[in-house]
């Protein structure tokens, strides 16, 4: 969600290239990356994955491609029938192959608390698209073979058990795989509702944002400065709310986790930003950990953690930390 604004055209290849030849294929983007969102760019990190697997000339079948559709044509219309399949159509012609493997949902139609919010206010809710006709218009998009297999993003409880039982109605009850949602050592909130959901009904979490964001490197509490000018939270200070909302640097509580995190990795000479990715890799419904890379280094680091073992005295003095600092960024 970097690419085509914090990184370049020249950079965003090179990193796709060190990822696939470090045997990555998981590749994930949106209609709406990158990121901050602005109508000028929207759709540039689906282009920027489409030019890569041309000019590499990426066996197709060797990567497994995920995007997302959100409420941009036009402003927040909904995700009605019509601009589902635009989306689909749209993506498609952006990355320039004929089917996605993984086609999800970003968000819920619905009110839902999100990015920082925690309590469900039921005042906030309002006319929505119902789930009956998104099931229906990704099933077409399933029929006609440009997407392959269904997944739900920043949702809730309800939300997916509702889509499961639905989708029995639409036959799709198989297509539906993953749901996207923020997990790390700074928001384990998945754990309290969605893991058991996700257990039963064999969902795999794709756990966006395991460095939340690049905090848990302790880049932006380092005791000489607020992290380097082109790290996210200062490039685009004020100008990326979602982000913000969420991970308020100013936070005590966020600021003290992070630092007992830090010490952890010292006391076991793990740096940070793998002992978080760690974190998230070992968890039994973690499909797969989505991440984001500017530089070639970073992807080094995260990539190291596939190779890491969290001992059980190392997640004892984790799960410590996170009952004095329980998720500071929901």
């Amino acid at each position: 969600m970097t690419m085509g604004e914090q990184s370049g055209p020249p950079e965003s290849l090179r990193l796709l290239d060190a990822a696939f030849d470090a045997g990555v294929n998981f590749f994930d983007s949106a209609e709406m990356y990158p990121v901050p969102q602005r109508a000028e760019t929207h759709g540039r990190s689906e282009e920027l994955v489409g030019r890569w697997l041309r000019a590499r000339r990426v066996p197709r079948d060797s990567v497994v491609l995920a995007t997302k559709m959100t409420w941009i044509r036009g402003g927040p219309v909904a995700l009605d029938s019509r601009n589902i399949t635009e989306a689909i159509d749209s993506s498609l012609r952006r990355l320039g192959v004929d089917y996605i493997d993984l086609y999800q949902i970003h968000w819920p139609d619905r009110y839902v608390p999100m990015f920082g919010e925690t309590d469900y206010d039921p005042s906030r809710q309002y006319a929505s698209i119902p789930m009956e006709e998104q099931l229906e218009a990704l099933g077409k998009g399933v029929e006609s073979g440009k997407i392959r297999y269904i997944g739900l993003s920043n949702e809730t409880p309800y939300g997916l058990m509702k889509f499961l039982q639905l989708s029995v109605d639409f036959q799709l009850r198989s297509k539906i795989l993953t749901v996207q949602n923020s997990y790390n050592l700074l928001c384990r909130n998945f754990d309290a509702g969605l893991a058991e959901c996700c257990h039963h009904e064999r969902i795999s979490l794709l756990a966006y944002s395991p460095m939340a964001m690049g905090i848990l490197s302790g880049k932006y509490h380092s005791s000489d400065d607020s992290g380097p000018p082109d790290a996210r939270m200062n490039l685009f200070k004020g100008r990326y709310s979602e982000g913000e909302s969420r991970y308020n640097l100013q936070n005590p509580k966020l600021e003290s986790a992070v630092k007992e995190y830090r010490r952890i990795g010292v006391k076991y000479g793990i740096s940070p930003s793998i002992l978080a990715v760690a974190f998230v890799l070992r968890h039994p419904l973690v499909g797969s950990a989505v991440f984001g890379a500017t530089k070639l280094w970073q992807l080094e680091e995260v990539l190291q953690a596939t190779r890491v073992h969290l001992c059980e005295e190392i997640l004892a003095e984790i799960d410590d930390v996170h009952a004095r600092y329980p998720s500071p960024c929901p």
